[in-house]
């Protein structure tokens, strides 16, 4: 093949193979009579598999992601009687790893060649994994919007049940939403990993202040943990949960009510930090909750994997008492 006018050049065949190389795109044909595939070396090294002149479609299957291992042969069949250009993605296993794939071809045996089919195969893990995160986001967002009306429109409860006029209702108020700003600025992720360590004490009196006052019903949260540095990492993450609780107290739990009271405590080992959460005089629980909610599975994902960790729940009759564990060589991060 030859391009004419100035300035052309003669493509080669290893011209094109060059330009295959540089999209990272791996080639296959399919055999529907014999239901075996013929790849190049890209394709092999993609799916983890050994060079091998042809391989049936159940030895690719046996690569695919359990969970889609049934769709991608519905979908494989199905495209022969699609007309148009397809594209199926679908999860494989390397071992532990799980890597996204992008089939394409052309439907309806468009291009078919003695019952062979050709298309290609595309590494989409990086686009896949961007998605995920950008759902995961989204889905974090709304939950912490949905959480800030659900705390602001507690607060407002607490201020009135507490004031003595409209005047002392609306200063309470604002003290309290302030305390809340600046609580959920230790919630938000810095850019650049920016910021400063803090001291565990510090940061849950920072977090927790939107909840008490001044009012006759002040000091109803005790914190006494131990002098423990945080780093600027684990500051964001623990104050994500620390947040989470604390709504969930506000909506349901001892917060929601003037006799309710918190005391949050903390003893250190030689190894680990235990930060216990304890509720007390909040409305009697009706039924021990799943917990199965975005914001349980949001603290129980930070705590595994920032601090190597976990946390338990135990609703016991006096309130909800928690208990979080956390590696101390990962608090300083």
């Amino acid at each position: 093949m030859s391009a004419q006018g100035p300035g052309s050049q003669v493509w080669r065949p290893d011209h094109l193979r060059q330009a295959i190389d540089a999209a990272s795109v791996a080639l296959w044909s399919w055999n529907v009579d014999s239901d075996h595939f013929t790849m190049d070396a890209r394709a092999f090294e993609l799916w983890g598999m050994p060079w091998a002149p042809e391989v049936s479609f159940e030895e690719l299957s046996a690569h695919i992601h359990p969970a889609d291992r049934n769709r991608v042969r519905a979908a494989f069949s199905g495209t022969r009687s699609v007309e148009g250009s397809y594209e199926i993605d679908f999860r494989i296993m390397l071992g532990e790893e799980v890597r996204w794939i992008s089939a394409r071809g052309q439907g309806a045996d468009a291009g078919m060649i003695d019952s062979v089919m050709f298309g290609i195969f595309l590494d989409v893990t990086a686009r896949k994994q961007a998605e995920e995160s950008h759902e995961l986001l989204a889905g974090e967002m709304s939950h912490r919007v949905k959480n800030l009306l659900a705390i602001a429109t507690g607060l407002t409860h607490i201020s009135r049940r507490s004031a003595n006029s409209l005047e002392d209702m609306a200063k309470g108020l604002i003290e309290r939403l302030t305390a809340l700003g600046r609580a959920h600025d230790l919630v938000r992720p810095l850019p650049g990993n920016e910021g400063k360590a803090a001291l565990l004490g510090d940061l849950l009196a920072v977090l927790l202040a939107p909840y008490d006052g001044t009012e006759a019903f002040a000091g109803r949260i005790r914190v006494a943990v131990p002098r423990l540095g945080i780093g600027e990492g684990t500051a964001t993450t623990l104050a994500m949960v620390i947040h989470e609780l604390a709504t969930n107290s506000v909506k349901h739990g001892a917060l929601s009510v003037n006799e309710g009271t918190l005391d949050v405590s903390g003893a250190c080992d030689e190894t680990h930090l235990t930060v216990t959460w304890a509720e007390d005089g909040g409305p009697p629980v009706a039924a021990v909750p799943e917990m199965r909610g975005f914001g349980s599975k949001m603290i129980a994902r930070s705590m595994s994997q920032q601090f190597d960790g976990g946390l338990t729940y135990d609703w016991q009759a006096s309130g909800l008492v928690v208990t979080l564990r956390m590696l101390k060589s990962r608090i300083a991060a």
